[in-house]
């Protein structure tokens, strides 16, 4: 009889496969994980505090840096939440801009998802060419605002400025490019042998599972759970277009994968429909240049490329908010790690946290 003895090793917070600086504290019995002790916070920023000792209008570019890869998102949702506080209707020009610019950011944050979750398998050439993709997003963003990153674009009442010319031939232009490219991408990758042998049936997690941790985005839908905000509880324009939520019953890391890239497919219909929507019209409605509401609360969310996304805020009347506070999915998702990733082994680890795909600015906001 063998006789083997529990030991402990750390991954992470600063190892690539972390996806940020999480530590991941294993308890191991030979190579098979028994327990993880997930530890946050090395990179908490106390933004929702920093944000009550803000105005309004200058909280707006701080939401840039909790989600940095969907940041275009983060905007949107804080500025839904103090529109509904102050009762501010967004001109439908101003809501098809919003809604093909977080279609954008949702494609250019799959993308990256795509690249470094091959990088997680071994698969080196599809994140060049995903990176390669995201760049026309990025110059799309970048004649839009000036930023490619973290953007500031968003504005109480609707967008900073108009689409630039050309804007709409340019981006119709990257759609037709994207769809043959996510062809490419599933023969190099999700029809790979390697590929699905390291993904299938790794991590799995059952719907009853993810409803119990509250989970949310291409995770939880991976897992059966039918549940997406723009379909459950539509914003802007959402309940006028015809897209499709993206579930699967399986919940392992590969239908996680393919969630993704099936949603990337749903995008590009959704910002089709929405640029032959687009009228002539007001890119905001007419709100005071210092934003008091009045004495109350408001609570907006959206669907982000991680999945939803909450903002509550709390107002005393005053010039800036008297509590904010964020539902960050990627936190929410994060809390599952531990038990879908017990009793597989370390190299597994690596797939199933990159499965999540959490972004730490907003994990440790």
């Amino acid at each position: 009889m063998i006789r083997t003895e529990e030991f402990q090793v750390n991954m992470g917070p600063q190892h690539p496969s972390t996806h940020g600086v999480f530590r991941a504290m294993l308890s191991m019995d030979g190579e098979e994980v028994e327990k993880i002790d997930s530890m946050i916070g090395y990179l908490h920023r106390g933004i929702e505090k920093i944000c009550e000792s803000r105005s309004y209008t200058q909280i707006i570019p701080l939401t840039d840096r909790l989600d940095y890869l969907s940041a275009m998102s983060n905007n949107l949702a804080y500025c839904m939440a103090v529109e509904k506080l102050m009762g501010v209707t967004v001109p439908e020009r101003a809501a098809l801009i919003r809604m093909i610019i977080a279609e954008l950011q949702r494609i250019a944050s799959h993308l990256v998802f795509v690249g470094c979750f091959g990088l997680d398998t071994g698969a080196v050439t599809v994140f060049l060419y995903t990176f390669r993709e995201r760049e026309t997003v990025l110059d799309l963003f970048e004649e839009l605002c000036g930023a490619r990153l973290i953007y500031n674009y968003m504005r109480i009442g609707g967008v900073a400025h108009d689409l630039p010319e050309g804007f709409e031939k340019k981006t119709l232009g990257y759609l037709d490019i994207l769809e043959k490219k996510i062809d490419e991408y599933n023969n190099l990758l999700t029809e790979n042998y390697i590929f699905k042998i390291r993904t299938q049936g790794v991590g799995p997690l059952t719907r009853q599972q993810a409803l119990d941790f509250a989970l949310s985005g291409p995770i939880a839908r991976a897992s059966g759970v039918n549940y997406d905000v723009r379909k459950n509880d539509p914003y802007l324009l959402y309940d006028k277009i015809d897209f499709k939520a993206v579930v699967y019953e399986e919940g392992d890391c590969f239908h996680r994968y393919t969630a993704r890239i099936a949603e990337m497919q749903e995008s590009v219909k959704i910002i089709r429909q929405c640029l032959a929507m687009l009228k002539p019209g007001e890119i905001k409605a007419a709100v005071p240049r210092v934003i008091k509401p009045a004495a109350g609360e408001a609570y907006a969310h959206i669907e982000t490329p991680r999945g939803d996304l909450g903002v509550y805020l709390v107002s005393d009347g005053g010039a800036a908010p008297y509590r904010l506070k964020f539902r960050a999915p990627s936190f929410v998702n994060l809390s599952a790690f531990s038990t879908i990733a017990k009793g597989h082994k370390i190299a597994d680890l690596v797939v199933i946290l990159g499965s999540i795909d959490p972004v730490f600015g907003e994990v440790d906001r």
